[in-house]
This record gives C-alpha cells, sequence and structure tokens, in this order.
C-alpha cells in the first residue's frame, strides 16, 4: 500500500470513529405554556440545574444530550411558534431573555438552539403556508430543528455561498448531497434545514430528516470554547428530499425580512448570558475564595477598595449590554406583524448591531478580568473559571464585531443600509 493510500485509509477510519450515531429520543408533543412569564420562570428553573454541571461538562466534553431532552420537553423550544398555529408567539423580548437566562448558566447548552428558533423566524417570513402548518405543528409536537452552516473548507467561497445540490433522478426524485460545518444542534435534532441551490442554481433552504439513509453526523467540533455544542460536519450522501421539503430562498433575496436581525439577536443574546454567568462567578469567587492583598489593609478580598471599583465597572458594562439587548428586542417586537420595508428591515439591523458590540464587549471584558478580580487561584484547573473566556472568545467570532462597527457607523455617517443576510 502507498503512502497515499495509508493516509486516506487512515483518515477514513478517523472519520469513522468520529460518527455520531446516538439519535436524539422520538419527539414528544411538549406542554403548551401559557405565559411569557411562565416561559422565564421556567427558564430560570432549568438554569439553575443546567448550571450546576455545565463545568464538568466542559471539562469532559460530554455532549449534553439528557439536558436537551430536558430542556425541549419543558414546551420553551415552543414558545415562538405563532398564535394563529397553536403556539404562545413569544415576543422578541422573551425570546432574548430566554438565551441570556440559558447562556448565563452554560452556553454551550444555551447555544445549542440558536438555530431552531433562527429557522423559525425563517420559516415565518419564507416558508408557504402548507410548510408553516406541518413545521409549526411539528414544533408543538416535540420536533427540533438544527441546521447545517457553511462548508469550512470552501477556502476562497463566501460564507454565504452554497455547496451542497439538489438534483432530481431520471425518476424524477429529488436528492441532496454536500458536506457542511458550523452545524450547532443538528446532532440533538429531528428536523435539519440547511442552504443549498437547486438545478438552476438558485439558493434553496432543504429540509432533512436527521435520521433519513445519506445522513451522516460528525463529533469533529474541537473548538477550545463552546466545546458541547457538536458544531461538527453533516455530510448528505444523495438524501432523498420532498418536493415541500425545499423552501425557495431566492424569491425572497429582495425581499425585506426580519431573520437576519432575529438570527443576529439571539447571538447577542447568548454573548449576554456569558458576561452574566462570568460576572456572577468572579462575585461568587471574591466574596468566598480571594485573599485580599497584602497592601490592601483589609480583612476580606471583597472589602478591597479596587476590586470594588473594578466590580461596579463591569456591573455598568454588563447591564448596559443587557439593556441594549432587550430594547434592541422590543424594536423588533414593534415591527412584528407589520409590512417590513428595506428601511425599517435596515433600522432593525442596526439596533441588533449596537448591542451586538456590547454583548462581545461585555462577554470578553467580563470572563478576562475575573481572574484579575479573584486572584491566582481562580486559575486552578479545578474551578474550571477559564471556560468563560474561552466560551466568550469562541462564540464572539460567530461574526467579526469589526463589521458591526462598520455597519453601525456606515448607517450614522453616510445613510448606507445594511445589507440582508443572517450576519446583519
Amino acid at each position: 500500500m502507498s503512502v497515499e493510500q495509508t493516509t486516506a485509509t487512515s483518515a477514513a477510519r478517523a472519520e469513522e470513529t468520529r460518527i455520531l450515531t446516538r439519535q436524539p429520543l422520538p419527539p414528544r408533543p411538549v406542554p403548551r405554556i401559557a405565559s411569557e412569564r411562565e416561559a422565564l420562570n421556567i427558564a430560570s428553573t432549568l438554569a439553575e440545574s443546567f448550571r450546576e454541571g455545565a463545568a464538568q461538562r466542559d471539562r469532559e466534553r460530554r455532549l449534553p444530550w439528557d439536558e436537551i431532552e430536558q430542556y425541549s420537553a419543558s414546551g420553551l423550544w415552543a414558545i415562538t411558534v405563532p398564535r394563529a398555529y397553536g403556539g404562545l408567539g413569544a415576543s422578541f423580548e422573551t425570546l432574548a431573555q430566554l438565551f441570556v437566562t440559558i447562556c448565563a448558566a452554560d452556553p454551550s447548552l444555551g447555544q445549542i438552539p440558536q438555530n431552531h428558533f433562527a429557522v423559525l423566524q425563517n420559516l415565518k417570513d419564507m416558508g408557504s403556508e402548507s410548510q408553516r402548518q406541518r413545521w409549526f405543528a411539528d414544533v408543538l409536537g416535540g420536533h427540533r430543528i438544527g441546521n447545517a452552516g457553511p462548508e469550512r473548507k470552501a477556502k476562497a467561497a463566501r460564507v454565504s455561498a452554497a455547496t451542497a445540490r439538489v438534483a432530481r433522478d431520471p425518476d424524477g426524485t429529488l436528492r441532496v448531497s454536500g458536506t457542511r460545518f458550523y452545524s450547532t444542534g443538528s446532532a440533538f435534532a429531528h428536523w435539519i434545514p440547511f442552504r443549498a441551490v437547486d438545478d438552476r442554481a438558485q439558493a434553496v433552504q432543504v429540509w432533512v430528516r436527521r435520521d433519513a439513509p445519506g445522513v451522516t453526523i460528525l463529533d469533529d467540533w474541537d473548538a477550545f470554547g463552546q466545546r458541547t455544542t457538536a458544531s461538527g460536519s453533516v455530510i448528505f450522501e444523495q438524501v432523498e428530499v420532498g418536493e415541500d421539503d425545499v423552501v425557495p430562498l431566492w424569491r425572497f433575496a429582495a425581499v425585506p425580512t426580519l431573520s437576519g436581525p432575529v438570527s443576529q439577536l439571539i447571538q447577542a443574546a447568548i454573548d449576554a448570558g456569558i458576561a452574566q454567568g462570568a460576572l456572577r462567578d468572579a462575585l461568587d469567587f471574591v466574596r468566598e475564595r480571594s485573599r485580599p492583598w497584602i497592601d490592601s489593609g483589609v480583612a476580606n478580598a471583597c472589602d478591597d477598595p479596587y476590586i470594588i471599583h473594578e466590580i461596579g465597572q463591569l456591573q455598568i458594562e454588563v447591564d448596559a449590554a443587557h439593556a441594549v439587548l432587550l430594547e434592541a428586542a422590543r424594536y423588533l417586537d414593534e415591527l412584528a406583524g407589520q409590512p417590513v420595508d428595506e428601511a425599517l428591515s435596515a433600522r432593525a439591523s442596526v439596533a441588533v448591531a449596537e448591542a451586538k458590540i456590547l454583548t462581545t464587549e461585555a462577554a470578553l471584558n467580563s470572563s478576562e478580568h475575573l481572574f484579575a478580580l479573584a486572584g491566582s487561584s481562580a486559575s486552578r484547573s479545578q474551578y474550571g473559571l477559564d471556560r468563560h473566556w474561552r466560551n466568550a472568545r469562541v462564540h464572539t467570532l460567530h461574526d467579526p464585531v469589526r463589521w458591526k462597527y462598520h455597519l453601525l457607523g456606515n448607517y450614522v455617517l453616510n445613510g448606507v443600509l445594511p445589507q440582508r443576510h443572517q450576519w446583519n
């Protein structure tokens, strides 16, 4: 056997060992949550439970299968299904707060449904009536939605370029093939929607069952943060697709919607949750474990005037980011249910960009300064506090914040409307 053949064989075996064979439990109808207040109360209760094992799951890179089942079984994953389709029709403000609450406890677990909720917004904006009825009913029936993101090997391609293709067999059957990455939520999902192109090279969104023949999910997500999101590869090999499983995105290329701003609102909320979780752990550590500096003249670290000052500064940053996040969410709520033109869609993107800038900086600052405040003992691996910075650093790379500054400045100074896509 040649060196090339040996290398190829080794690579194939390595890929086989990373195949996720575990399937999510079959979907079951979820409880109907009666109010947004009830939803947030449920989220708070779950967050306390999820926080307890977050550091160990991160340390062991243990995927949160049981926690995800518990989370979706609570009914929270169905709260944005519109009332007209039997759901609660929860506000964007409640959706943002849901992500903040869960991500403050465990941002890896909290990030997993990001695509579930983003795709539900896509469905509202671009799905046909039959598709809405079908998939909203599925979500109320306990189905979870994942996503298969862009292909990481397409170095020269734009991140929005579709590398999966839908083609029709000689007998007329639609089939899709392609390899995707950054597929947060797909391992735990029942449906995997993803971007592809049809035989006319037009952009479409294809919905594929997680357990369909030809679908392979690899556990090859190896980032140093957000370690248990399972955001790795999904391979589609001649997977059969129903005619009504395809959403024609190309028809909406020139139609302003809220899909992009809602997707970004979720990303900003995840960062806001990371910031809150890091600051909370910093406060707990300073109160319970940190020693005062020798020159401080105080008996307890929490009485150190410099620590008090820095804690105050961080609290302002975290609170300000959270406030602007909710303000942006409320603006999206004002727009919901009315025709969205280019100007309104642009203003929504700008409002969310402001929040994304602040939540990014709050997450990075609070997770970094945690150690300066808590002291050298906080760096010990037994506490797992480094996960806050690792999670913040990895998740805030989702889309570069420098372009949020550009979007905001170009809009304010020059009146240039942001490009419409899921990263704006």
